[in-house]
């Protein structure tokens, strides 16, 4: 499983609505990390699906699934308010949308249901966006969400600019790999 490719990362895991205690992967996955990239403070975490229904119960054993949307007001609220980062991002497993399920939890659910990330990275139902969807969040503020396919295809691009005051402007693409 995931424990025994960890050796060959040379980054970090986020992960943080699942709880490891008691399991490998305890102490080997982090809730976020902060960047310093020019100035710039980047908080970035990481959200995962449900696994019941979806993985074997014998490959996740004690993993326990915390609610998303939950955990991702508390993430970025510590990101944005103990760590004053002037970005954040949720790097998401939850998928896109689910069309027949609506109320079920995705990244446009999520980005709608939170305040304070700025831009959803997301997978799972491997959805291609020729660039990023921008919805309104809790407080009306514009939230990118990506999702550019699967398998490597394709790769996704987003720029974001900041001004002094650390006002910040965005704009993304998707490229063919």
């Amino acid at each position: 499983g995931l424990y025994k490719q960890l050796p060959h990362a040379d980054f970090e895991f986020v992960s943080a609505n699942y709880d490891f205690s008691n399991t490998l992967m305890d102490t080997h996955v982090k809730p976020y990390k902060v960047f310093n990239k020019e100035g710039v403070k980047i908080g970035v975490f990481g959200l995962g699906i449900e696994l019941d229904g979806l993985v074997i119960k014998e490959q996740y054993k004690e993993t326990k699934y915390l609610d998303p949307i939950g955990i991702a007001q508390d993430m970025s609220r510590i990101l944005k308010e103990e760590h004053k980062c002037d970005l954040i991002i949720c790097l998401s497993h939850l998928g896109y949308y689910y069309k027949n399920s609506p109320d079920t939890v995705s990244d446009l659910v999520l980005a709608r249901a939170t305040k304070d990330i700025d831009l959803i990275i997301g997978g799972h139902t491997h959805t291609f966006l020729p660039k990023p969807t921008i919805e309104k969040n809790l407080v009306g503020e514009n939230v990118l969400v990506n999702q550019v396919g699967c398998y490597g295809l394709y790769l996704g691009k987003v720029d974001f600019y900041f001004n002094r005051d650390k006002t910040k402007a965005a704009e993304g693409t998707t490229i063919i790999v």
